[in-house]
């Protein structure tokens, strides 16, 4: 099978990072070029030093266009301009938010478990947000089956990763740490794209999604907590779930309720129902920096180029 020939471009970040980790053990993967306007001449591992002894390229100045694919790791609203810098030939994954919304580019939106076969035929990919994915996840299965109604709240918190490697008052450690708080209360910005998914997914939803997002005092993953109402018992609910993501390899139903570290290093999400009265409550569990950014963005890359899904991320997770 022909090598896919990657470039990355913003590969300073955590996300970068993350994408090289995993595309220098991935056997149908060869890394062309890593891009950083503020890094070049340095060696990758001058940055990104869990690289060390495992790879010597370096940072360079300028794109090189002899690639297969390229992924832009790039800050939000930089990635628009950079598209139009790429000939047509190439495939672009983005992992910014600027091509997310559907109206505003020819993009797909590459949630894998539910666009497959329009990200297999696809040219340009756009990466879920973090938070989108963890929440849509688990609720669409409901919207698809039209039993989204009434107020949905999710309550999440995040690790310090998912602010990015720049430094603010909330990312220091003497700030982060033992804390917890609150940001961006009902106006975070993926709750555009999961409203897009709902549309898309159930005919005049009439839902409201409000997302509580926390800072975590811990360095990766997300916790989401979603409580809705439904009056259908939790063994339908289960089944729904099952049935749905059955065939689908980094998605799992738990019987019993999941924690972060069953997911932290992995590219799965794994979800808990529970249910009381007609209360019911979802969990649901990421990598943000995985299944929330760069794992899905080479779950994505494999869909592009017909491989299976799991080609290089059969990663376990860290048991302590």
């Amino acid at each position: 099978m022909k090598t896919i020939k990657v470039g990355i471009i913003g590969g300073a970040g955590y996300t970068a990072g993350e994408l090289l980790r995993i595309l220098i053990n991935h056997p149908q993967v060869e890394i062309g070029f890593v891009h950083s306007k503020s890094n070049a001449g340095k060696f990758l591992y001058d940055v990104h030093d869990d690289l060390f002894g495992e790879i010597e390229l370096k940072f360079s100045e300028s794109f090189d266009t002899n690639v297969d694919v390229v992924f832009l790791c790039v800050a939000h609203g930089e990635a628009k301009k950079i598209v139009n810098e790429l000939p047509s030939s190439v495939k672009i994954i983005d992992l910014s938010q600027d091509h997310r919304i559907a109206a505003e580019h020819s993009f797909v939106y590459g949630l894998p478990e539910w666009n497959k076969k329009e990200i297999q035929k696809a040219n340009f990919v756009a990466n879920p947000g973090c938070f989108a994915t963890a929440i849509q996840l688990a609720i669409l299965p409901l919207a698809e089956a039209n039993l989204l109604e009434g107020e949905i709240y999710a309550s999440c918190t995040t690790g310090s990763t998912g602010a990015g490697q720049s430094l603010s008052e909330t990312s220091h450690f003497s700030w982060r740490q033992n804390n917890l708080s609150v940001y961006k209360a009902f106006t975070h910005q993926h709750l555009a794209e999961i409203n897009q998914s709902l549309q898309k997914t159930q005919e005049n939803a009439s839902a409201k999604l409000h997302i509580l997002p926390q800072r975590g005092s811990f360095t990766r993953g997300i916790l989401a907590c979603i409580t809705l109402k439904s009056d259908k018992s939790l063994e339908e609910l289960q089944a729904l779930f099952e049935n749905k993501y059955k065939e689908e390899p980094f998605v799992f139903l738990s019987l019993k309720n999941c924690h972060l570290k069953q997911v932290v290093n992995t590219n799965k999400c794994l979800m808990y129902l529970e249910k009381n009265g007609d209360d019911l409550m979802i969990v649901s569990v990421i990598d943000n920096l995985l299944k929330g950014a760069s794992g899905q963005a080479v779950q994505n890359m494999n869909l592009l180029f017909g491989l299976p899904e799991t080609t290089g991320l059969k990663l376990k997770p860290s048991a302590f």
